[in-house]
């Protein structure tokens, strides 16, 4: 790690800490020592915005390797407490800060047992709406690859003509060639999947398709925060040569191989230590993969409809409740479901609201933009 990076992040640090020290600093007159007169027929110019006043981290950035090195000889022999810049200080203040710069590349956990991901998150599989095959891969080990196989075959019985890959639970994988066999199913033989690009000096390793796909035609692909890993790296391959749309929230930003470090004192630093490339060339750390249609969700809500839907199945959480019309068969029977509708409303007032079911947004759009293809090419 060079001394201007250490210098830098130490800097950070140290500089919000003294903030919080010493009174804010009045701004400072403009060249010429005269401060401009609004005038006299206007009113007075509106305080100037805070996005107009330079952050401390482009302050800080915008330091060259003199200033930062005259900014820690300075604090170190003028600061009033000189037990806060002592080399002990300085080299938490740089860890931390690098812990804040790099997020997504640096982590430091409390011990071994407690640096694992949580419980594996199950497949699943439903048909919907007839011919639409709704696929969530869950977590990318060999359990749920063999699931996906048999709904796969289950599936070229049913006429089903389009997929939903849903990879909104799948949070990475400890076998890196496990992953790529789930993407296999989906890409053409012969072609690379993702590569993992490591540092200067060693080798690539490239992840390539060895079969033929399972399925060809129409993919959708659902994904959000909780998409980590080899599945951002799955979404992206999808996306490139099934010209899946991806359809939700950007992924996690966490498609990297990552190597756990012990320290002394028995905590662990996580390190991404190589990057997922995509089959076009983009790296996918740590910006990660981004939704052709963007879609809002809660987590909340998605993780307790994933729950909900060993029972219940999906189809229920899809499509919203719609509010009752007359129809032919209510003329019928002499009944009217709007009046009915509107009077229930009226004595449920004063009453504590109805908790709405929940209902994924994100899977709605998906079967919506499949079902307009499919009215589009019939056409």
């Amino acid at each position: 790690m060079s001394r201007l990076l250490l210098c830098s992040v130490a800097i950070s640090m140290l500089a919000a800490n003294l903030a919080a020290q010493s009174p804010a600093p009045t701004a400072p007159p403009p060249p010429g020592g005269r401060t401009p007169q609004a005038p006299s027929k206007s009113p007075a110019p509106p305080a100037v915005s805070p996005s107009a006043t330079p952050t401390t981290e482009a302050l800080i950035n915008s330091l060259g390797p003199a200033d930062l090195q005259s900014v820690i000889t300075l604090l170190k022999s003028n600061f009033t407490d000189p037990d806060a810049i002592t080399d002990t200080e300085l080299n938490r203040a740089t860890v931390e800060g690098l812990l804040v710069r790099l997020p997504r590349g640096v982590m430091l956990l409390p011990a071994k047992e407690n640096s694992s991901a949580g419980s594996p998150s199950g497949f699943y599989s439903e048909v919907i709406a007839g011919t639409i095959g709704y696929l969530r891969l869950g977590s990318l080990n060999s359990a749920n690859l063999q699931a996906l196989d048999r709904s796969l075959n289950a599936f070229a019985g049913k006429n089903v003509n389009a997929l939903i890959v849903d990879l909104r639970a799948s949070q990475g994988a400890d076998d890196l060639a496990v992953a790529a066999e789930f993407a296999k199913r989906f890409c053409p033989k012969g072609k690379a999947i993702f590569t993992l690009r490591k540092p200067a000096g060693r080798l690539d390793r490239v992840f390539n398709s060895d079969r033929d796909p399972a399925f060809r035609g129409l993919v959708m692909v659902l994904a959000d925060g909780d998409t980590a890993g080899a599945a951002e790296a799955i979404a992206a391959a999808l996306r490139f040569y099934d010209k899946a749309l991806v359809i939700g929230q950007p992924t996690a930003g966490r498609a990297a191989d990552y190597s756990d470090l012990p320290l002394p004192n028995g905590k662990i630093l996580r390190l991404a230590v190589a990057e997922m490339i995509s089959p076009e060339g983009r790296s996918l750390f740590p910006e990660g993969v981004k939704p052709d249609l963007p879609v809002e969700m809660s987590l909340a809500d998605k993780r307790q409809i994933f729950q909900l839907s060993g029972e219940k199945g999906m189809s229920p959480f899809v499509y919203e409740v719609g509010r009752p019309h007359m129809n032919e068969a209510a003329l019928l029977a002499g009944t009217n479901p709007e009046v009915e509708a509107a009077e229930a409303m009226q004595q449920r007032r004063g009453r504590a609201p109805e908790k709405q079911p929940p209902h994924d947004p994100v899977l709605q759009r998906a079967l919506d933009v499949i079902t307009s293809l499919e009215v589009y090419q019939k056409r």
